[in-house]
Order: C-alpha cells, then sequence, then structure tokens
C-alpha cells in the first residue's frame, strides 16, 4: 500500500468522520457494547454518532430532552469522566427514567468542549451489563475528548476560512465582486457557491462580477463548478460577469471559456465596471 493510500485513509473531511473512526478507535481497547457521541443545546440531546456491539442501545439520530439522559450526568459532573459501574444502585442515575432499562450495567461518560468551554456534547460508553473500567479507559476519554475539541476548532476555522476566502464586495446598489484567491478544491467550489447564493438571497443584486485572476489552479472539474454558479446566477435573475482568466484557464480547461460565450467577459474589474457604466475617477487636491 503507497504512502498516499495511507495518508489518504488516515484523513477525515469533517466532524462527522472524525467521530465515527474515535469510536471505532475505543471500541477496539475496550469491550463495552455501546459507544456514542452526543450533542446538546442545554435542552435537548440529540445523538450524532454510535456504535452498539450486539445489543442496541443508542440510536443515531434520536433526541430526546437533556435532563433524561445520561449525557446530563456526565455534564453535571463536571470535566472528568464520570464512571457508573452499577447503574442499579448508583444515587446519580436513580432520578433517571431509562435508567431501569440498564439494570446493573454501566455507564461512563466525559464532556466535550468548544476551545472558548462551551459545551458541545459528551462521548459516552454504555453497557446493560457490569463493565469494569480501567484507569486507562478513564484517560482514554479524557484524551478522546480534547481530540473532538481540536476536531470541532478545526471545522469551525475551515468554514471560516472558506466564508473569507470568498467575499461578496459591495460596490454600489446592485452590484458585487467576488474575488476568488488561491486554489481551488471541488469541497470550496461548492462552498463558494453555497455562500454565494446566500448573500445574493440576502441582497437586491443586479450584477455580480466574478474575478478569477487570483485563482492558482483549476481542473475540468471545479472548472464545471464555477460555470454551474455562472447559470445558476442567470436562473435567478442576477447578471455575471466574469473577469481575470488567465491563458492557463484556456489551456487546461478548454470548454471553461467557451461555455461563457453568452456571458460578459472582461480582462480586468476596472474594464468591467466601465463596460457597467462605472468610472474610476482620482481625485487631486491641489494647495
Amino acid at each position: 500500500m503507497s504512502l498516499e493510500t495511507n495518508q489518504n485513509k488516515r484523513s477525515f473531511r469533517n466532524f462527522d468522520e472524525a467521530a465515527e473512526n474515535i469510536l471505532m478507535m475505543i471500541s477496539k481497547q475496550m469491550n463495552i457494547n455501546t459507544l456514542f457521541i452526543a450533542k446538546n443545546d442545554g435542552k435537548h440531546n440529540e445523538i450524532v454518532k454510535s456504535r452498539n456491539a450486539v445489543e442496541k442501545l443508542v440510536v443515531e439520530g434520536n433526541i430526546l430532552p437533556l435532563e433524561k439522559t445520561f449525557c446530563s450526568l456526565s455534564l453535571n459532573y463536571g470535566e472528568e469522566p464520570l464512571v457508573i459501574d452499577d447503574i442499579s444502585t448508583s444515587p446519580l442515575a436513580e432520578s433517571l427514567e431509562i435508567a431501569a432499562q440498564f439494570g446493573n450495567g454501566s455507564f461512563i461518560g466525559i464532556p466535550v468542549f468548544y476551545a472558548d468551554g462551551e459545551v458541545y456534547g459528551t462521548i459516552c460508553g454504555l453497557d446493560k451489563q457490569p463493565f469494569e473500567f480501567s484507569e486507562e479507559h478513564r484517560l482514554m476519554f479524557e484524551t478522546m475528548s480534547s481530540l473532538l475539541t481540536y476536531v470541532l476548532e478545526l471545522e469551525k476555522a475551515k468554514v471560516q476560512i472558506q466564508s473569507l476566502s470568498a467575499p461578496l464586495v459591495p460596490v454600489t446598489k446592485g452590484v458585487s465582486i467576488l474575488p476568488i484567491i488561491g486554489e481551488i478544491t471541488v469541497s470550496r467550489a461548492q462552498s463558494i457557491i453555497d455562500h454565494v447564493l446566500t448573500q445574493c438571497g440576502e441582497s437586491d443584486m443586479e450584477y455580480l462580477i466574478i474575478d478569477v485572476s487570483g485563482v492558482l489552479q483549476i481542473n475540468s472539474t471545479v472548472g464545471d463548478y464555477l460555470l454551474k454558479l455562472v447559470n445558476i446566477l442567470k436562473i435567478i435573475g442576477i447578471t455575471p460577469v466574469v473577469t481575470g482568466i488567465q491563458p492557463f484557464m484556456a489551456l487546461k480547461v478548454p470548454h471553461f471559456a467557451a461555455s461563457l460565450k453568452d456571458v460578459l467577459i472582461e480582462a480586468n474589474l476596472e474594464m468591467a465596471l466601465k463596460k457597467l457604466g462605472f468610472v474610476l475617477i482620482q481625485e487631486c487636491n491641489k494647495k
């Protein structure tokens, strides 16, 4: 197996994939029936990911009032892992209606936080059978909680970077510029489309100038996404204007420029603005 293949296997595209792999890693280290990750908003608890070995105790997508779940016990306990060796005799669990379903089973859970201390949810283990939790198990849950915090922050940063890397710059009423800079991947291209459509829906836009002079790399797939954006703008009544098409784009994606034959294309922003009736005037005050 090549190094590139191994690297791809170890990479996660989002929090969802990371969460699934974290549960898989824990399951290899401890033979507990159910592992799950939940998120909550202070009122409701939603199961984001679950892994059941034999009996399906927790189901992905289930939402319950937070106070009726084991996760609430974990959150109230604090930042350290909450370990319940015997649910049937635990003073903490006796307030939960669902506790009776698990008899003398066991539970372990620890909160998952964002970097600023805000609660995301919990990562937990649950079994209807008695389970002996070791110090290594406690440490593993602490480590995985910290790892999930790191992944959450990476995903948040990625969303922010993608948003900032495709800002809509208003020029005047009805006219905005979308400067696209750097390397365009498929995921980023789709993110740009989503971001632009959201912004267009919130403003009264007539023209959108898409400047691609800062694009470093392009392929046919990415070119198709940009064409998709142009076509969507036309459908929703916004006139697209494309500027900055470079020679390497025409060479690498021949159909890109050809597909824009019905679209206004200019060499640069200044010429595009002039075409739309705007003139850049530099004023110099002399004393």
